[in-house]
């Protein structure tokens, strides 16, 4: 098993802390700064936005194929 540097509760705090930091880094320095369209917001903003859009349209094909069953049966009957 690894050596513990501070704790077992501050090491993975301070692991997920220094990855969010490096990361702000990446995106925020001159020389590597990505597009504006690149960025990790906006990536997770378009993804968010696709899945709504498909859950949505999942919605209406489901409301559109919804059948009452009981209007089935009573012409069937008929």
């Amino acid at each position: 098993m690894a050596p513990v540097l501070l704790s077992r509760t501050l090491d993975p705090i301070l692991g997920i802390f220094t990855g969010i930091f490096a990361y702000h880094l990446y995106e925020t320095n001159p020389r590597t700064e990505l597009p504006e369209e690149q960025k990790l917001v906006n990536l997770v903003r378009w993804k968010m936005e696709k899945s709504r859009n498909e859950r949505a349209h999942k919605a209406e094909e489901e409301a559109r194929d919804n059948v009452d069953w009981k209007e089935v049966v009573a012409e069937a009957e008929k």
